[in-house]
Parts: structure tokens; sequence; C-alpha cells
């Protein structure tokens, strides 16, 4: 069966000069965002990194206390290939995230710490384009940004923060989700392409517990960038969907 064709992806905007990213697991910026965060580092803005987990329980042929280090170390040397030198892991249980309070109190005060006026995070929808089911984590971290980002924005949610010298940040304009379903939003990434796949290339121990014969990395963030490039007129473009904080963002 024909697919009728995807509307064109409008361009983000690049008014802007801090970004944080919030995701759940070591590797989930590099499965499709990091070509774009290489872009924005190159024009000189800072993007810093969160961890919710330090994805612990991905590699079935390591314990988690082992797996951890291994993950920490291929994250930050993940991120250093694309301009990112600030990579923070919050430590919440790998595989077992919960949407709730907790998990919201920890990215808000990561907001609050970073005070971004972007905040980038993981498709939280149901499935990703194409049909495949999403994982819990993911859906519980995206979930919990989008409310944290107003959370951190007031005195009086987790207030117990404020209290001990972390002020409230109102300051995000907007939320952008990578990997959505129900992305309507791209960058170019044809320039910084490369760089993404190296991204990804740096969790080698993870790609090579997930026993994926024959798995190539370029080729795998292609088929999604050539997609997206169809969309924008390019060769390579990374799609979001773009949640607005404000009624003038």
């Amino acid at each position: 069966m024909d697919h009728p064709p995807q509307a064109p992806l409008t361009p983000l905007t690049e008014d802007w000069t801090r970004a944080l990213a919030v995701v759940a697991h070591p590797d989930d910026m590099e499965f499709g965002a990091a070509a774009a965060v290489a872009r924005w580092t190159g024009q000189g803005k800072t993007v810093v990194y969160t961890m919710v987990t330090s994805g612990e329980a991905g590699i079935d042929g390591l314990a988690p206390e082992e797996a951890r280090g291994v993950r920490e170390a291929e994250q930050v040397a993940s991120a250093a290939v694309v301009g990112v030198d600030e990579v923070e892991f919050l430590g919440l249980p790998d595989g077992v995230l919960e949407y709730g309070l907790p998990l919201r109190s920890a990215v808000a005060a990561a907001v609050r710490r970073h005070r971004p006026e972007v905040v980038i995070t993981g498709n939280y929808r149901e499935t990703f384009p194409g049909g495949m089911l999403n994982q819990a984590d993911h859906i519980a971290t995206g979930r919990a940004v989008v409310d944290a980002v107003r959370d951190a924005g007031n005195r009086w949610v987790f207030h117990d923060q404020v209290e001990a010298g972390l002020e409230p940040w109102g300051g995000v304009r907007q939320v952008w989700v990578a990997g959505s379903p129900d992305a309507a939003h791209g960058v170019d990434v044809t320039g910084t392409f490369d760089a993404g796949v190296a991204s990804l290339r740096a969790h080698a121990a993870y790609i090579a517990g997930l026993g994926w014969e024959h798995f190539d990395p370029a080729e795998f963030l292609a088929t999604m960038s050539r997609a997206g490039g169809a969309r924008m007129g390019v060769e390579h473009a990374t799609a979001f969907e773009v949640l607005k904080m404000g009624w003038d963002d």
C-alpha cells in the first residue's frame, strides 16, 4: 500500500543560546538527535545532557554495578564528539522508572540548575514512527520532563529545592521531543550527520551487547534522517515535536 507523502517539516527556531537534554538512558540522544546537537554546539550554543539513569540494566552480559561505569564513560565520550562537555547522571534505577513526583522533582531540579531556554527529550508517545512500541522508561521520562518544566518555574512546587537555594526557572520557551510520531518541525543535519554517527559508535559496549547482527550505525541513522530530509528538501534532517510552553513562543 502506498502511503501519502508527509507534510513538510517547519524549521526549528535557533534564536537561543542554552538547551538542556533530559533523557532516560545513555544512548537515547545518539539514536537520532546527536547530529542536531552537533549543529547547535557548532553555532556556539551550549547543550547540557542529563541522563535520568545510567543505563545499568542495558547490557545483558554485564551486571548493573559493572555496566553503570561502562555506560557512563561511553556517554561522556559520546557527548564530547558532538560538543557537549557537561553530562550529569541522576542515578535513578534503569528499567523500572515510574512517572510520578520523585521523577518530576529530579527533572525540575535539573531544569533549575541549568536554566535552559529549550529542553530536549525523547519520544514519550506509545509508539515510534512506523509503529514500533515504545519503552516504559522513555514514556515515563518524557512525560515527567514536560510537567517538570512547568514545575521548575513555580517556587511553591518542590519548594524544598528553593529553600535549599535552587531558584525557580520559568525561562523554558519550548520542549522539543525527538523521535516523536507527531513531529512537525525539523533541523537540517546534513553537515553534522557524520558527527552524529560517530557519537552513536562511541556506545560500543552497549551496541555489542544488543546482539544486533550486522548493525550499521550510519545506515540506521540515515534511514531516519533521510526521511526527515525529504520533508525539508535536504539530505539529512532530524524531526522534532515542538511543545510550546507559552502562548507567544
